[in-house]
């Protein structure tokens, strides 16, 4: 399964029935999980650690090192999950220190030409479009969808299930559950077809939508906000969520 015009490091470490094109890249330190897939002139950079089933693409760079100024050498990591599909020309850059990890989850589709810099990361069943762009320290949670050309800043936070449109870029954090658009991006509303295609009651998608209304139609601010909707929508896992992610943000959430 590995073609004699592929290059793999004798140190390196791969599963069961993985395939190798001719003229990829396997570099040390490096660990691929079974049945997954390196096609031609990828290349598996050193610090890259693989689950299974994955599919990497032509011309695509795991674990480059981070482009970051704190860089001091060294080697570290990026972890990747299964079922991931990485398209052509991604680039994902591994930690800058030893103790930190770029992260990737499971079942995950990363379009062309996209970038995931340092120590960010990504949980599961996301969709990120064809050129996004994803600052270091990021943090990306669940069932996300960006549009294609999406630049997020240093150290933002994204939401589960929330949609980012097409060339949106934002320095602040998206909430769960909503459409970000516009430019500058702003709340655009419940991310509410998707939610209910995918089995979410009605019901929670309007208590989600009330909540919302009072962060960012009630005229008063985030600290009050959430008083509001503790003591008016009914609690459910969602709500907590939305109120927890909104404590939790650092650099403020979008308008």
């Amino acid at each position: 399964m590995i073609s004699p015009l592929a290059y793999v490091d004798a140190s390196a470490k791969l599963g069961a029935n993985v395939t190798v094109h001719p003229f990829a890249y396997i570099d040390k330190n490096v660990e691929i999980g079974d049945d997954c897939e390196i096609m031609p002139h990828a290349s598996i950079m050193s610090g890259t650690r693989m689950g299974k089933r994955n599919r990497i693409f032509n011309g695509a760079v795991i674990a480059a090192e981070p482009q970051d100024f704190n860089y001091k050498g060294g080697d570290t990591v990026v972890e990747i999950g299964d079922d991931n599909v990485i398209r052509e020309n991604v680039v994902i850059n591994r930690a800058t220190n030893p103790d930190g990890k770029t992260v990737i989850g499971n079942g995950n589709f990363l379009h062309e030409g996209v970038h995931v810099s340092h120590d960010t990361h990504i949980g599961n069943h996301s969709v990120f479009g064809y050129g996004s762009k994803i600052s270091g320290n990021c943090m990306i949670e669940d069932y996300v969808i960006f549009g294609g050309n999406v630049l997020v800043s240093q150290g933002c936070r994204v939401g589960t299930w929330s949609m980012t449109q097409t060339g949106c870029r934002f320095r602040k954090d998206v909430p769960p559950y909503i459409v970000a658009a516009l430019e500058p991006t702003t709340y655009y509303g419940v991310n509410s077809v998707i939610l209910m295609h995918e089995g979410m009651s009605e019901k929670i998608v309007k208590h989600i939508s009330h909540a919302y209304r009072i962060i960012y139609q009630g005229n008063t601010s985030i600290f009050d906000a959430l008083l509001m909707i503790k003591n008016q929508v009914p609690m459910s896992d969602e709500i907590q969520h939305i109120i927890d992610f909104v404590n939790a943000s650092k650099l403020g959430i979008i308008k």
